[in-house]
């Protein structure tokens, strides 16, 4: 397997992106959810073949897109993609915002658990939803490695309230949780139950760890099939957010039928390079995601070596999907904002935890997905604040 090296920070620093712009340059940027590694050849070799022939046009047909997710979907995790019933968005939240402008109307209640990734939040507002929050809690018990837990009573009232959409995170941002089959199976009965569309984010997937599985929520039944819509992308898994270009995936004739009310703009509004890379992602990146996987995997351990050496109070529970540690800073009392100290006192920016849910004002999301160097540079700033 080849080695995948993350890039230093002399190169990170000359980056356009906005998790290298967003902070002036002595602070160490661990926030936004892109990743540190190079992108994998054969997407470079892809684009650098359009960009040499200036084939930079409008994006158009590309039935390629559905055979490589549907051979890529096969592969990962046994699921059999209609590849017909695969189309395109711009990235994930214009797909999410796109589906609900057709499945519901303004002031219909969307059904979310926080915490979850903020722009769950924005596309509620954007699409003039009433979100509805029946939070995930910790407990002492634990469900597939993980204690924070589902409020099934909660659930099942918000369905019963006429919630007419429920957004899931799976695998989950940030916690690092993946919802099991049996999890997601009482979720489509209670959406068929009360007539509720189940729409999966599931944009983390590939970046899965060996110790658990993935399950699409599609591939669970034909009753998740008839409730369910799945939003995924490229761009978390290779590194490509850029680029611009997810899907919307259906397993139902009757919820394609209902999806081709979306604005056929929505296609054409992605990119084409995007496209096209995300393509080669599926149909040839598995080598380099394999590689970046035993790298991540080292990380998400380092992570929990390094708070136990220099920042022994902070709460981590080890992710099993993705790159990113949701950090529980409580025993510090840093105040209102925790990330807003640290990024004054240690040099080092994370996500602030109350954007992601009320309750979790004193949390902050690390982005681990860099070198190891840069990980023990921060927890060394962090340890001069965290004591």
């Amino acid at each position: 397997m080849h080695h995948l090296k993350a890039l230093d920070l002399s190169e990170l620093q000359s980056h356009r992106s906005e998790k290298w712009r967003a902070f002036p340059k002595e602070i160490l940027p661990l926030p936004v959810a892109e990743m540190d590694f190079p992108v994998a050849e054969p997407i470079r070799q892809t684009l650098r073949e359009m960009i040499d022939h200036s084939d930079l046009g409008y994006l158009g047909s590309i039935p390629e897109m559905g055979i490589a997710f549907a051979g890529f979907a096969q592969r990962r995790w046994g699921w059999t993609v209609d590849p017909l019933q695969v189309r395109i968005a711009a990235d994930v939240g214009v797909a999410v915002v796109e589906v609900l402008r057709v499945i519901t109307k303004p002031g219909d209640k969307i059904l979310i658990n926080s915490p979850v990734y903020p722009n769950f939040f924005t596309w509620c507002n954007e699409t003039h939803l009433e979100h509805v929050d029946v939070p995930l809690s910790q407990s002492s018990e634990s469900v597939n490695g993980s204690n924070w837990i589902l409020d099934w009573d909660g659930i099942e009232k918000a369905y019963a309230s006429g919630v007419k959409a429920h957004l899931i995170c799976n695998p989950h941002n940030p916690l690092g949780r993946v919802y099991t089959r049996e999890e997601l199976s009482r979720l489509a009965e209670l959406a068929k139950k009360h007539g509720v569309y189940i729409l999966s984010d599931e944009i983390h997937a590939p970046l899965m760890y060996t110790e658990q599985k993935f399950t699409p929520f599609l591939s669970i039944s034909e009753t998740a099939r008839e409730v369910g819509i799945t939003l995924t992308a490229a761009s978390k898994g290779w590194n490509i957010a850029g680029l611009k270009c997810a899907i919307i995936v259906t397993e139902n004739e009757k919820m394609h039928e209902t999806l081709n009310g979306i604005a056929p703009a929505t296609h054409y509004r992605a990119s084409l390079l995007g496209a096209f890379a995300t393509v080669a992602a599926f149909e040839k990146g598995e080598p380099w995601l394999d590689s970046l996987m035993v790298e991540l995997d080292h990380n998400r351990n380092l992570v929990a070596d390094l708070i136990a050496a220099k920042t022994p109070g902070v709460g981590y529970l080890i992710p099993h999907c993705s790159y990113l540690a949701w950090l529980d800073l409580t025993s510090f009392n840093l105040g209102e904002d925790p990330s807003a100290v640290l990024v004054e006192k240690a040099k080092v920016a994370f996500v602030p935890g109350i954007r992601f849910g009320a309750q979790s004002s004193q949390f902050v999301r690390l982005n681990f997905a860099t070198s190891p160097e840069i990980l023990e540079e921060a927890f060394n700033r962090l340890a001069t604040v965290l004591r």
